[in-house]
Parts: structure tokens; sequence; C-alpha cells
């Protein structure tokens, strides 16, 4: 799937969206004023510079952090993100995040059998960040906690969706 040879544009465009969905899950969870909905949305870009940097990171999140750069894909992502998530309440993006990630991982499970486990699991890093990046209640971000109740259980729902045990960490401050 690295190559993209047997995945048609709109199969890869949803792969590629996927570190964005996983934070959106988070950030639908439990959203926390302005600045954590920042730092928790730009946490599935900051994610990608990483892999990038990464020489041992799993192949398919390379190839997706490498593509990002490429404008059809970028256009299919964002037609993807404006088909799945424009227009529905709040309440449910949420839910429709997590069943595209569900989506998602059979695709790659597939698609990249190989591949798919390390994908996977980055994916779920890539939310254990993102519910990471803002604390949670307290005042103009002093106080509350690193992951709210909310965020560890949308945490094991993508562990979930993705077919993996939940092993989020979460930490508290």
């Amino acid at each position: 799937m690295t190559a993209k040879t047997n995945v048609a544009t709109e199969e890869w465009a949803r792969v590629v969206a996927s570190p964005i969905v996983v934070a959106m899950a988070i950030t639908a969870a439990d959203p926390s004023g302005l600045w954590g909905l920042l730092k928790e949305s730009m946490s599935s870009g900051w994610a990608l510079l990483e892999v990038k940097k990464d020489a041992s990171a799993n192949p398919l999140a390379k190839a997706i952090a490498d593509g990002i750069a490429d404008s059809s894909i970028r256009s299919a992502v964002r037609d993807r993100m404006q088909t799945q998530f424009k227009s529905i309440p709040v309440d449910q993006i949420k839910t429709r995040a997590i069943e595209e990630l569900r989506a998602v991982a059979g695709l790659v499970d597939a698609k990249a059998p190989a591949e798919a486990p390390g994908f996977k699991a980055w994916l779920q890093q890539v939310g254990q960040k993102a519910a990471e990046a803002g604390n949670e209640g307290g005042f103009l971000g002093f106080g509350g906690v690193a992951v709210s109740d909310a965020e560890k259980a949308t945490l094991g729902e993508i562990s979930a969706a993705l077919g993996l045990p939940n092993q989020q960490t979460p930490q508290t401050s």
C-alpha cells in the first residue's frame, strides 16, 4: 500500500485522513476550549512531522507523511473530510470518526496486511498524543487533568475500532 499500487485515490485519501480523524474523535469527545482545541487538532500534524523524521517509522505512516505534499491527495482528503463530517451535528462527530477509523482499519488490513499492525498502533499513538495535548478542566490551561475520562473512553473506542488492545497510558497533572 505504501506504493499505492492497488489502492484507489479515494481509498488512499481515507488512509491519509485517518490521523486527522483520530484527533477529531478525541476533540469531539471532550472539547477543551479554544487553546485545547487548537492543540488537539494540531497533534495529528505534529505526528506526521515526527514520522517524516523517523527512519524506523512504519512504512505506511511514512508514506502518508511523505505523500501529503501531493496537491491531488490533499484535495481528495479535503473532499473526503467534507463528505464525512460537514453538516452533521457536533454530538455525532465522534461516532462518525470511530466508524471511519473502523473502515480504514479494514481497508489497511485488506490492502497492506504486513504494514497494518504498525500503522494502526501509530494511529493509536496519535490519539494518545491528541488526548494529552490539552489539559481538560482547570482555568486558562492551569490545573485540570491531562486526559479526561471522556477522552480515555474515546481512546478505548479508537483502539477497538482499530482492532488493537487499549494501551493508552493517561498522564495526570
